[in-house]
């Protein structure tokens, strides 16, 4: 299964980043290997509407789980239509993040 979590680099080791709309990287990570993809959020500048373009981008590289701190209102829905669950309330590293959802 393929995982997206907001981080402040693009590693593993990178810390989960706070905000989901305006993350510096997605990691996209395969649960199974833990294989992963660095994805640069294009929408981390932007003035407005940063959440639904987020939520479109990591839909469009196929991840079915985000693990993130906090999402707004407008991600939430946009994330919601793609069929994405949300876990909020996430910190740690990346790695120790996807670990900790692999295992529930």
């Amino acid at each position: 299964m393929k995982v997206a979590v907001t981080a402040a680099g693009g590693s593993l080791s990178a810390q989960v980043a706070p905000n989901f709309g305006r993350c510096e990287y997605f990691m996209i990570v395969d649960t199974d290997t833990m294989k992963f993809e660095p994805v640069k959020n294009p929408a981390a500048s932007m003035m407005g509407g940063a959440g639904p373009v987020a939520a479109k981008l990591i839909k469009d590289k196929g991840a079915q789980v985000l693990l993130t701190g906090v999402v707004g209102p407008n991600a939430q829905g946009a994330l919601q239509q793609y069929g994405i669950e949300v876990l909020t309330g996430v910190t740690g590293t990346v790695k120790e993040a996807v670990e900790n959802y692999a295992k529930k």
